[in-house]
């Protein structure tokens, strides 16, 4: 008695020089997070009373200079995300060192903002996840 492997039929396979729903889901993440960092470093640089959680500031430096990291690294974050969507190779190897890199930044802020600097780690993770898991040398 033999059984047969199920195929996936040809209009449902994904080609190697194509986006899988992962790298798009990583893409559009990555593009919402970068937009909600604009959002708090715009916030951090034009009024950081508006960030003052308790009377607890940041671990290291102050509100308005993680503003600034914190809005490049969201629009660095958010071009990465549309570059993604788009299918550009090396979009990918950015998304994941800007992935990296907001996840760390988000200790500087974390006294503060314990639950948003948890979720935003948690975001992070699962981009790097995503555009590391179903890497295709071609794309």
């Amino acid at each position: 008695m033999s059984t047969s492997v199920p195929q996936v039929p040809q209009e449902y396979q994904i080609g190697q020089t194509e986006q899988s729903g992962w790298a798009i889901f990583a893409g559009i993440i990555m593009a919402m997070n970068g937009f909600f960092g604009i959002m708090y470093g715009l916030a951090g640089i034009l009024n950081d009373k508006v960030l003052h959680v308790g009377g607890r500031g940041p671990v290291v430096l102050d509100f308005t200079t993680w503003g600034w990291v914190t809005l490049i690294l969201g629009v660095l974050l958010t071009l990465t995300g549309v570059g993604i969507l788009l299918g550009n190779g090396a979009a990918r190897w950015f998304g994941v060192a800007f992935a990296f890199l907001s996840a760390c930044a988000q200790f500087g802020t974390i006294s503060s903002f314990p639950l948003w600097g948890l979720l935003v780690i948690a975001i992070d993770i699962t981009i790097i996840y995503q555009l590391v898991a179903r890497w295709h040398p071609d794309f």
